[in-house]
């Protein structure tokens, strides 16, 4: 099952077991379940700290139980967590022998005082790159917490579950029979969320907190970029971020950064945070701005009032704030959303293994997705509004020469049909000769483009027709102090290279900004010449 790189890298991790581990696996005669046995006895076999046995008993077969010595619970996997799961199944290792995870302690103790017995169950596809976050993070509370039990589920691998259960996006998860939470999650957000008082301390954390020289709203390429050259400057710097990598975190495959001969969406977001911790930057993830106040007089403080009800303060702003994904707006988006709906082709793609589909969107992304998915189920149907595709030449010619695909120019999306909670088919009219046609279907992937995350800011700073932030050429808004950069701009071009190229403008340009003020509020915060990642 490994091959030989992966069974080196398996051995020298499991050389870091503190107490020793047993594998307890609940197996029948399918051929899964053989792989199944032939990888858990693989891993045994690498370690005198590792035990495997098939006295399992589960209803799902296969699975097994990653327990300690001595003990039969653990974290479940009804899955061969290989591809993209292969890290949440040797870390789940570790911290099960004993490991310490790489988390805070106060996010540690947070876990171990949770109250009531809470039963996750986490649907994924070993292709979805955003399904590692949510597994890894309900593995480590179910070992930290007894009250806690975790099972983590491939919807390849159990069809008939999740058919029964309409998972038809992951990650998915449930908790206690109830659908808890769907798309990529992070630890402290699933935390957060299960600790209903968390919010009232966080905002009181944030209140506290002194003036920055600059502050920065949002986490992806714009404000790392950002975060870093203004850092770099000896002044006070903090950054609030609803999600720290911002879209990137959804991006497959990056290509095209400079330097950087080939990376993925999650990797580039960590390398981005490492490089932002490198410095003395306030990174308060998880944060999402209300309201921007601001200053009252020339040089005076910017007041950014976040949606826990803290309130944070800085001479100098940026907004980084990013973009989403664009909704076609028609009848049926929202209502089968995750039941159908998807905007990830590669982490809800293998769900409709088998079946037909269509991708809305001739662009870059909607073709490459089209592309991705003509592997994998029966057919698919691209509609796209435009009378011929946007994409690169090279990938319509890719599109063309497979033959499960149809391609409709000049479509207009009217609406996304369902039935029992779930689609069952797309309507489109020929925007030439006005011809509607339905097409019988199980999925809908929306591929049109990117919406900028500003709507808080309307009233405040000055936004374009498309609601994107006016700037100037060194990245100044229409307020005094306060600068943007990056996806949710009107800078053309919206790729990450620009964006960190924006950020980095931003940060000189609110340098300049401060040291024009006639004063300075906040103490100078002295570069860190090195600290851990």
């Amino acid at each position: 099952m490994l091959d030989a790189t992966l069974t080196t890298q398996l051995s020298s991790y499991l050389g870091m077991l503190r107490q020793p581990i047993r594998l307890i696996a609940s197996l029948d005669d399918s051929a899964k379940a053989g792989e199944m046995r032939a990888l858990l006895t693989e891993i045994a076999a690498l370690s005198d700290k590792v035990s495997f046995d098939e006295s399992g008993s589960d209803a799902r077969k296969p699975s097994f139980v990653i327990a300690r010595e001595g003990e039969s619970t653990g974290v479940r996997f009804a899955a061969i967590p290989l591809g993209h799961e292969f890290t949440s199944l040797v870390l789940a290792l570790l911290w099960t022998g004993g490991h310490p995870p790489k988390v805070e302690a106060e996010v540690i103790e947070q876990i171990k005082a949770l109250e009531g017995e809470h039963r996750f169950e986490v649907y994924m596809s070993l292709s979805c790159h955003n399904c590692p976050d949510v597994v890894q993070a309900a593995s480590l509370m179910a070992i930290l917490n007894p009250n806690i039990q975790t099972v983590v589920i491939d919807g390849a691998l159990f069809q008939e579950e999740v058919d029964r259960r309409q998972v038809l996006a992951v990650p998915l998860m449930y908790r206690n029979d109830e659908v808890f939470g769907s798309g990529r999650m992070l630890l402290e957000e699933i935390v957060a969320k299960l600790d209903v008082k968390s919010d009232e301390r966080e905002a009181a954390k944030l209140s506290e907190k002194d003036p920055f020289d600059v502050l920065i709203v949002g986490g992806g390429p714009a404000g790392a970029a950002a975060a870093v050259y203004a850092a770099r400057k000896g002044i006070r710097v903090g950054v609030a971020a609803e999600r720290f990598g911002g879209q990137t975190n959804d991006t497959m495959a990056i290509e095209n950064y400079i330097s950087v001969l080939e990376t993925d969406g999650p990797k580039f977001a960590a390398a981005l945070e490492a490089q932002v911790r490198h410095y003395e930057v306030d990174l308060m993830n998880l944060q999402r701005a209300d309201q921007l106040v601001p200053a009252t007089e020339p040089g005076g403080l910017i007041t950014l009032q976040m949606a826990n009800g803290g309130t944070l303060k800085s001479r100098s702003v940026i907004l980084s704030t990013g973009a989403r994904w664009r909704n076609v707006n028609v009848p049926g988006e929202q209502e089968y959303r995750n039941k159908g709906v998807a905007y990830c082709p590669h982490c809800d793609g293998p769900l409709f293994k088998g079946k037909r589909v269509a991708v809305i969107g001739g662009g870059n992304s909607g073709v490459e997705a089209a592309i991705d998915l003509a592997g994998i189920v029966q057919h698919v149907t691209l509609v796209e509004f435009a009378d011929a595709l946007k994409a690169d030449a090279v990938l319509v010619s890719k599109l063309k020469s497979l033959p499960n695909v149809t391609i409709h120019v000049n479509a207009q999306t009217t609406e996304i049909t369902g039935a029992d909670g779930k689609v069952n088919g797309l309507r489109f009219k020929d925007r030439v000769s006005g011809e509607e046609q339905l097409v019988e279907l199980a999925g809908v992937f929306v591929q049109i483009g990117l919406v900028p995350n500003t709507e808080w800011l309307k009233g405040t700073v000055d936004l374009s027709r498309f609601g994107e932030i006016e700037v100037d050429a060194k990245g100044h808004t229409n307020l005094p102090g306060v600068f943007a950069a990056g996806d949710c701009t009107t800078v053309p071009y919206k790729q990450i290279v620009i964006a960190a190229g924006d950020g980095s403008k931003a940060a000189l340009s609110a340098f300049d900004y401060l040291i024009r003020q006639p004063s300075v509020p906040t103490a100078a915060v002295p570069v860190a010449e090195a600290s851990p990642a």
